[in-house]
Order: structure tokens, then sequence, then C-alpha cells
């Protein structure tokens, strides 16, 4: 079967340069999609995206579907026509599900059958159709009209070429004509652009100064932005998002150096770089110690003959705003920084649970419990705690949010805080995303992990609970955060008592009732995701969870051991072992004997068993207090033969009621063993 190349490029006005990428993608894959419906097959495809069009390139497209057939198995005879011979309803409604007259209906066999041979239709027939397919079903939030057209699109269309193979597939969509006239640069080169055939779609429109290939143009940007920063001994900040961005708002890239006013740098780096970036679409650069340079890059849209005029005007429209950074930054520092609580004693937070300000008294009474008990500064996490929430009511905060945190970091520098007190502003938001950065100090994770329990606490405490969709709090992402911290930290802390003190601190602002263990639920509900992130087994987890633990660094040490333990050749038996035991001391009546008498014994292997299970809590016991849990599993593994043997000759329900209580004993002893740990019976 023949097969020629097709093109399909659709020009508009700029599209939306955030959107462009995930546009593009979804184009392809509606028209590949409506090809395969279709049965018309191909070698490859490609898509295009620049500012002002979405094209996609088939290469090898058959053009013509293949002759099918259609074979349908319809009623039995026996129903399909009553006794005097007249067709049913079922064999009506069979031959107007197949299209035709009843008559046209195979009879012959013992159902009705309709086969049909379906001859392939021409692909320039099919392919108007795909494409308004693929164009109506784009993701697009907002469709818009343009003059008194009611065709509706995300941006006014200008032109449309489609072609297939040498000839110009004849069609009208969205209000466009097809034909092979596309359109240069806007500047360099506005005229229409002959398209002489798909495979010289892209060099077509490079002799009319367009890179219509995304990538090729993603590409270009960031090696020249590379070299650019190079000549002045930096490296630039190229986030991929402000990269797609910027590729997505140029057709013929050109970047340039501009420069700003070293006076400038007196102000946090973070904020000339927001405003930068977010504002202007700026690359900013780095000296090799980290900070900023006077410098930044822009990407023009075209080759200037006077590129100084472009740098120029540039410089002039960044000016205002690092100039507005600058003056929220020394207008901030008129004041303390703790003078600022005065207006978060105005700002609330949640209505039942008070301002912004309570929050603060919260988290820094709250820190300081932490800090003591994790091996930091009580007195620093306080005031950390105290001033944590303070740069909230800053100028600087108010035009730029993202800088919470950071802008708090150098007002507290600035003012003589101490480092760690200062860092522990930033680091109280931390880690701000999955596998983001974690605090560096003691001080910082005191904060963050009181910050996170406070809300958990308090969200919790008036019932609103994140639901499967909602969770306006982020209290996943604030549990996450807790166990992140404190098992990757190694930091020891029993959630236990520290959830019971921050109920304490709410008063009877919250429901305490029940509180602590629905919270303390919730946050190690959040392991069991993460271990499955890692791989490892959810009974691994089960067996750790039902004993509790109160502290997540050790939970965590419990599940690497069980998991240890899981591979060695005595795992299975003993877990199976446990899970016997456990049901039978389950079913004890009257319950268990805290001592086992050995005079009661009847079997050698009773002594053997008790005289191993001596042994092994003289050797564990040590192990598991000093959370040496794979040694002590591993200790306990030699027990499998005793057990093996006990199992295999004593039968536990003896007749004799103090043989028998003295057998649960026992059992219970060499439970408690493996409880220590973990509750291993799960792993079976």
């Amino acid at each position: 079967m023949s097969a020629q190349d097709f093109l399909v490029e659709l020009g508009t006005e700029e599209l939306p340069p955030k959107a462009l990428k995930s546009l593009a993608g979804a184009f392809l894959a509606g028209i590949e999609k409506g090809l395969k419906a279709a049965g018309l097959s191909y070698a490859g495809a490609q898509v295009y995206a620049a500012p002002r069009r979405l094209a996609v390139l088939v290469e090898q497209l058959a053009t013509q579907q293949p002759d099918r057939s259609v074979n349908l198995d319809g009623p039995p005879l026996q129903a399909a026509f009553g006794a005097d011979g007249q067709p049913t309803q079922a064999a009506l409604g069979f031959a107007k599900k197949c299209g035709v007259e009843l008559a046209q209906i195979d009879q012959s066999g013992p159902k009705l059958r309709f086969s049909q041979n379906i001859p392939g239709q021409p692909a320039a027939g099919l392919l108007p159709g795909i494409v308004e397919t693929s164009l109506n079903e784009l993701p697009i939030p907002k469709r818009m009209r343009w003059a008194a057209r009611r065709e509706e699109f995300v941006r006014p269309t200008q032109w449309l070429v489609m072609l297939f193979g040498d000839e110009v597939v004849d069609c009208t969509i969205l209000a466009q004509r097809a034909g092979r006239e596309s359109r240069g640069h806007r500047f360099h080169n506005p005229d229409q652009v002959r398209i002489s055939k798909p495979s010289t779609y892209l060099e077509d429109l490079r002799s009319a100064h367009v890179l219509a290939d995304f990538a090729e143009r993603r590409a270009l940007i960031e090696q020249r932005v590379a070299a650019l920063a190079a000549e002045q001994q930096g490296s630039a900040i190229v986030p991929a998002e402000l990269l797609d961005e910027v590729t997505a708002l140029v057709e013929w890239p050109v970047p340039l150096v501009c420069s700003f006013e070293e006076r400038f740098l007196a102000v946090p780096q973070e904020a000339l770089i927001s405003t930068m970036q977010d504002n202007q679409k700026y690359f900013c650069l780095l000296d090799a110690d980290g900070k900023l340079l006077p410098r930044f890059i822009t990407v023009a849209n075209l080759v200037s003959k006077d590129p100084a005029q472009i740098v120029a005007g540039n410089e002039k429209v960044v000016r205002p705003r690092l100039t507005d950074a600058e003056f929220f930054f020394k207008q901030d520092q008129k004041q303390p920084l703790e003078s600022f609580n005065q207006r978060l004693a105005n700002v609330v937070f949640q209505a039942q649970l008070g301002s912004v300000y309570d929050k603060a008294l919260r988290v820094s009474m709250l820190a300081a419990f932490i800090a003591e008990r994790i091996g930091g500064d009580g007195q620093r996490a306080a005031r950390a705690g105290l001033l944590s929430k303070c740069d909230l009511a800053t100028e600087m905060v108010g035009e730029f949010p993202e800088m919470q945190g950071i802008a708090g970091y150098y007002y507290a520098l600035k003012g003589g805080e101490a480092n760690d007190v200062a860092l522990a502003l930033t680091e109280q938001y931390m880690p701000r995303g999955a596998g983001a950065e974690l605090p560096s100090t003691l001080t910082g994770a005191a904060v963050a992990v009181a910050d996170k329990l406070d809300t958990l606490v308090g969200i919790f405490g008036i019932g609103m609970l994140p639901t499967g969709s909602k969770d306006p709090y982020a209290l996943r992402r604030a549990a996450l955060g807790v166990l992140r911290i404190l098992i990757e930290k190694q930091l020891d802390l029993d959630l236990t008592e520290t959830v019971a003190f921050a109920i304490q601190q709410f008063g009877g602002k919250v429901k305490a009732d029940g509180l602590a263990s629905q919270v303390l639920d919730f946050i190690f509900d959040r392991l069991r995701a993460r271990y499955e992130d890692e791989g490892v087994e959810v009974a691994s987890y089960q067996a750790v969870r039902a004993v509790s633990p109160a502290s997540p660094l050790d939970f965590d040490q419990r599940v690497q051991a069980v998991q240890a333990f899981r591979k060695l050749p005595e795992a299975e038996a003993l877990a199976a072992a446990n899970k016997r035991v456990s049901n039978l001391l389950s079913k004890a009546e009257g319950g268990v004997a805290a001592t086992v008498e050995a005079h009661f014994f009847e079997t050698p292997n009773e002594f053997s068993l008790n005289a191993a299970i001596q042994q092994a809590d003289q050797a564990v016991q040590p192990l598991a207090e000093a959370r040496h849990y794979s040694e002590a599993l591993a200790r306990l593994a030699a027990l499998r033969e005793p057990v093996d043997s006990f199992f295999e000759a004593v039968l536990v329900n003896a007749e004799n009621p103090q043989v028998r209580a003295n057998r649960y004993a026992l059992l219970a002893k060499l439970r408690g063993l493996f409880l220590g740990v973990a509750d291993i019976s799960l792993l079976g």
C-alpha cells in the first residue's frame, strides 16, 4: 500500500505561552488517536509548536484504509422467527443494527448472520475530520470567538496548511480554508511562506526566521544562555518552567546580556530573582559563590540591527521593579522584626483557633518542648517560634508572597538574632515539597515540626478532617513533612507526648477527647504510602504498626529490621508459628499466667523451648533497648528449631488445666520476645 507524508499547521494569534507545550502534546495525541481509530498506518509523527502555530507532521501515512470485513452473529433461528414463519422483534432489531433489510441477512445457519466487506476509504477524505476532532478536544479551559464568527478556539485562527504528499487537502477548519501558505516571522519575514511539501516544512520556515521545533528552540536558548553566563564569569538560573515559557514566547530566539545597578544587590537576592523571573521572564546570573550578579539575560524575538536598544529597553523596564523591592526592604527595617506580631494579632489564622499571632505563641512553646528532646536549644527554638510568622506582615512579603520565611531570615540577621534562629524562620516551611530540602539546624527542625503539628492538632481538633479530594490546610503534606524531618534527620521524638503537649496549648479551643490518637493515626498512616514508594512490603509496615512505636525514627528502624528479617530462611516458619501462637493466645480462657513453671513440663521439648527463650531473652533485651532491631531479630531466628520441635511434639491444649495454662504462658513469653520489635505474625 502506498504512503505519503502528511502535514497540518494551524496558524493563530499568539498562543498562551504557559499552555503551548501541553496544547502541542494534546494535538499530536489526538491526531494519532484518530489515525489509529481509522486504521491508517504511519511510520512516525512529530509535533511542532511556536507562538503562532501548532503543527503535526506524520511520516509515511497510508493513502487508503485497508479493506475490512464485518461478521456479526444474531439471534438463533427459533428466536428470530415465530411458528407462523414471521420475523420476530429480535430478527428485525438485528437487521436494523446491521443497517440492512432482513432479506440481506444470512439465514442458512443455526443463527442469523450478517457478513459485509467494507472497502477502505482514501485517507485524504478522512484527515479533515481527524484534525478537527483533535482540535476540538484540546485541553482549553476557556475558548474565545473572534469577529462575527461562531467558531471557537484558544486564540483567533489566521491560516491553515494541510498537505498530503504534494497536494493540498481541500477543507475548511476553524474558519480557515486549507492551503500551502504559512507565515514567516512577524517582523523579519511577514509575508506568506510556501510550504513545498511536508518534509521541507522546518526548513521552509527556518528560511523565514521561524524555528518551528519547540525542542530545537529550547535547546538553543539553553545553550546560548549558558555560554553568555560563562562570558560573564557566572552561571545562569534556568528553571525548567521558565525555560519552557520563554521558548513559547519567541520564534527566533536571540539571548542578550543586560545589567542593573549594583546597589540593588543589598536587597535579598531571592526578591530580585523572583521579580526578574516571574514578571520579566529573565534568566538571572550567579557567581561561583551563589551570589547574584548585577546581570541578567533576556531573550529577544528578533535579530536587531542595534541590540543595544533592546538591552537599554529591558534595563529601563526592570529598574522600577528592583526599586520597589529595595523600597519595601528598607521600609520593613524601620522597626524590629518582633513588632510585626502586633499586626498579626489582628490577622485570623482560623476563626475557631485564633490569630496568626496566637499560632506563633503556640509554635514557640511547642518548638521549645521539641528542641529539648532532640538535643537542641529550647530557648532559641522558642525565640524562633515567636518570630516565625512576623514576616507575613511585612511589606516585602505583601509584594512578594514567595519571600515568606526568606524575608524573615534576612530581617532576623539584621536584627542581631542568632544564626540558627534566623535560619529557622525559613526552615519552618521545609520540606516545601516531595523530596525537597530539610532543615539544616536543630532549631529549624524543631520549629518546622512544631508548626506542622500545631496545624494538624488544631484543624483535627475542630473537626475539619481532610477528605479524598479536599485538604485545604495541606494536612497530608504536613504529616509527611514531620515524618521526613524526624526519620531522615535521625531525630528521636516521642510523638505521643509531643501531640499531647500540642493539644494542651489550645486550651478549650479544640475537642481534646480522642484527638491525640486521631492525629497520631493520621501521621503514621502516611508512612504506609512512603514505604510503598520505597519498595517496602506492606506487611512489614503492618507488623511494626501493630506494636505502636511512638517515635517515627524508632518506627523506621523497626521496619528496616523486619525487612532484613524477611530475607532470612527462618522467617517464614517463625511468622507462621507466631500466627499460630497469636491465635491460641486469643482463645485462652481466664488470661495467661505471667510466669512459666518448669515443674509442669511433661516433655523434653518444653524444657528445650523454655531454655531457648530464656537465652534469647538475655541476648535480645539489651539489643532491643539499644534499638539494634536487626541483630535482635537475627538472634530470635535461632528459635525456629525449638519452636518447630515444640509444635510437632506437644499438644498445647492438654487435658490437665495446669499443664495447659503453663504451655500458654510459655508461648506468651515466646510471642513477647518478638513483640519487642514487631508483630511478625502479620508477615505470614
